[in-house]
């Protein structure tokens, strides 16, 4: 049977459908700007804190104070994974599920954080993760890895954030390590210890929020950030 131009069309519609739906990924990082990204007070990156090196966002580790960043765009359900580095003693983490930000300053300059849960970036063989629920991949100071695995440390490891709905994963280098729901009390201890003083214990968590990225002091490295929503 002869195909019409217009019968074409529609086969080669037809045949790219499953391609776009399977390809939902997008970067939450061009490599080259901080376009989509701003301090997590939602003033500019700051220079002093956060800079751009062979295609990574690394935090700038001099004098001035240490700003957490985050993304401009709200996510709710999502799969998100990115290539991470520290270097010995490190220590970072990438934040999401955000429920409020703290500003203020110090001996060391203006301090802005994102408060929510955290997967911990870190050494583990540094002061910082010696708690195992305070080792990489962990939901910071709640729920250890399990198989705890010691990341590369002045290397790029690969990690993996998956929220949907109240299921949550961890994942290291292709291993699922961490695995929790939001209504557990490792889960629900944390949000309590998120609240601002005085926030009645009643009031709802934040579902949608940005991803941040933290600036603790070290030097720390992100690439191949991406991103699938599952809303």
């Amino acid at each position: 049977m002869e195909l019409r131009c217009n019968d074409m069309r529609l086969l080669l519609v037809l045949l790219c459908l499953p391609l776009a739906a399977a390809d939902a990924w997008r970067p939450l990082f061009d490599g080259q700007s901080t376009q989509g990204w701003v301090e997590v007070t939602g003033k500019p990156v700051p220079a002093n804190s956060w800079t751009i090196e062979d295609g990574c966002l690394k935090t700038a580790v001099r004098p001035g104070g240490a700003q957490d960043i985050r993304t401009i765009e709200s996510f709710r359900n999502f799969d998100l994974e990115f290539d991470w580095k520290v270097l010995a003693n490190g220590n970072s983490g990438v934040k999401y599920l955000l429920q409020h930000i703290d500003e203020w300053n110090n001996a060391q300059g203006r301090q802005a954080r994102a408060r929510g849960l955290e997967y911990q970036l870190a050494d583990n063989a540094g002061p910082d993760a010696v708690e195992p629920n305070r080792s990489t991949a962990s939901l910071y100071s709640a729920i250890a890895p399990s198989p705890r695995a010691a990341p590369a440390v002045g290397a790029f490891n690969h990690a993996r954030i998956l929220v949907n709905g109240d299921h949550l994963e961890h994942w290291l280098n292709g291993v699922r390590v961490v695995s929790f729901d939001l209504t557990q009390p490792e889960a629900q201890k944390v949000f309590a210890g998120l609240r601002k003083k005085g926030e009645d214990a009643s009031t709802p968590i934040q579902r949608e929020t940005p991803i941040s990225l933290q600036n603790h002091g070290t030097a720390a490295w992100f690439k191949n950030l991406k991103i699938r929503r599952l809303d």
